[in-house]
């Protein structure tokens, strides 16, 4: 199937490691331009040197997703350097787990105030292509109550619940918006990789909970981000596609 991805433009937010370094090779793989960025600039460099040996356009910069005007010069800058915008994928996390009130700030300001600025600040470039696309990086953990049922699993049920928003309010301007909601995934320096090493009983109850046996793969996650994103879903909007392997239970109805 050709997704329709060669030519376009796409933004990923979390673009270096796991989920989103995925999510950039993926779409850059597929033909589109991608901008992307991160906290570290090692990381950004290192990033965008892998992907300039594979040629195609792609741009890295260092930002704090926290920061409302770094989110805007970022937006603005890609734009100009792309020739526009018409996929902006969400994707930074927080993983703020435990219940604390810094958590519930970090998980407020980053898992769900960077989408919302993400969007409204690439709005404008949205509007402007025959194709716009929103993506954000949701969880399982925003659809059924599990271990990260406190700052983590309730600022992605908000994310998921603002996409599907979008979605409506947006269709009449021929703009999508999905969510993908990742499973556990497991990548080196990852979440899991940590917890596997310094909370092994949780690692195995983790792995026992899916019917698989393994947890997801990054590249696994990046081409359901892939096709959501592309002209090849374009009925497709409003929607929360699990990538999770059968770990949740629950009939989404």
């Amino acid at each position: 199937m050709d997704l329709g991805l060669q030519g376009r433009r796409a933004l990923v937010s979390g673009g270096t490691k796991g989920i989103g370094r995925a999510i950039v090779e993926t779409l850059a793989a597929e033909g589109a331009a991608v901008g992307f960025c991160a906290r570290t600039k090692r990381d950004v460099e290192d990033t965008a040197g892998m992907l300039a040996d594979r040629g195609g356009t792609t741009v890295g910069q260092v930002i704090d997703v926290g920061d409302e005007q770094a989110i805007h010069r970022w937006v603005a800058d890609s734009a100009a350097y792309l020739g526009g915008i018409d996929i902006v994928v969400a994707n930074v996390s927080a993983l703020a787990i435990p219940d604390s009130p810094a958590n519930w700030r970090a998980s407020f300001e980053v898992d769900l105030m960077h989408a919302v600025r993400l969007v409204n600040a690439a709005m404008p470039h949205l509007e402007a292509s025959d194709a716009a696309s929103i993506v954000t990086i949701a969880g399982v953990s925003g659809r059924e109550i599990d271990f990260a049922a406190g700052p983590y699993g309730t600022f992605k049920g908000a994310l998921i619940h603002y996409t599907q928003g979008l979605a409506f309010q947006l269709a009449p301007r021929g703009i999508r918006a999905n969510s993908v909601s990742p499973g556990n995934t497991y990548f080196p320096g990852g979440v899991w990789e940590s917890i596997e090493q310094h909370n092994p009983g949780l690692f195995g109850h983790a792995l026992r909970l899916n019917p698989t046996g393994r947890m997801a793969r990054p590249a696994e996650i990046a081409r359901a981000v892939a096709f959501v994103a592309s002209p090849a879903a374009s009925f497709m909007s409003g929607a929360n596609m699990l990538v999770d392997g059968a770990l949740t239970r629950g009939v989404q109805f």
